[in-house]
């Protein structure tokens, strides 16, 4: 089992505003994954923070972060603004580079729902500074004008009963220039709240980070 070294809530500054954010350190860590979530989520999710756990005990690092103040999230179209929510992430990931803790570390983003769609598009801003990125039934969809400058290894997993969500992220892979694969769970739904289903998601998730996030 792999140890943590270090689990802090930090406080992120971007500009004049802060975001909250809840980092872990592992040893020997392999690369740090910054999650992006959906609309109406937080660092405190519970599905993320379930993952981050599983990605700890296998070596990586990860911030969970809030990519909206409070007050920003009081406005309900905030949560689907992509573009706003891109350059959140592009700041955070920023911010990241220039840590002296962490900036060694290869990088990855984990995009839940909506936020697969700003990690998809700071993916294609950013370039090779994002080594991979994976989205937990997610839509890409929404960063469709950005997916043909994604050169970042991407893995979508998507619910075996998520249909709608199923073909939206069909044609998102056929518009990602780089790697891509598309990994359906049979018997999940959007939130994969069946039991075990999570835990696939977490094992696809880290089998797909140790294949691209390399030092």
């Amino acid at each position: 089992m792999n140890k943590i070294k270090t689990y802090k809530e930090i406080d992120i500054p971007i500009g004049e505003i802060y975001v909250n954010g809840n980092l872990r350190q592992a040893q020997n860590s392999k690369g740090i994954i910054l999650f992006s979530h959906g609309s109406g989520s937080s660092r405190l999710s519970s599905r993320n923070n379930y993952v981050a756990d599983i990605l700890l005990y296998n070596g990586f690092s990860s911030l969970l972060f809030d990519l909206l103040t409070p007050q920003e999230d009081a406005i309900y179209n905030n949560r689907f603004d992509i573009e706003l929510l891109t350059k959140r992430l592009v700041s955070v990931t920023k911010w990241v580079k220039n840590n002296e803790e962490i900036k060694q570390l290869p990088l990855g983003y984990f995009g839940a729902s909506t936020g697969a769609a700003s990690a998809l598009s700071a993916a294609a801003k950013l370039g090779k500074a994002i080594s991979a990125v994976v989205s937990r039934g997610g839509r890409p969809d929404l960063a469709m004008k950005d997916l043909s400058q994604v050169n970042t290894p991407t893995l979508l997993l998507v619910g075996g009963n998520d249909g709608v969500v199923i073909e939206l992220n069909k044609k998102a892979k056929a518009n990602i220039s780089g790697i891509c694969e598309l990994k359906i769970i049979e018997g999940a739904t959007h939130l994969f709240s069946e039991p075990g289903k999570l835990d696939i998601v977490a094992k696809e998730t880290s089998d797909w980070f140790d294949t691209y996030l390399t030092l």
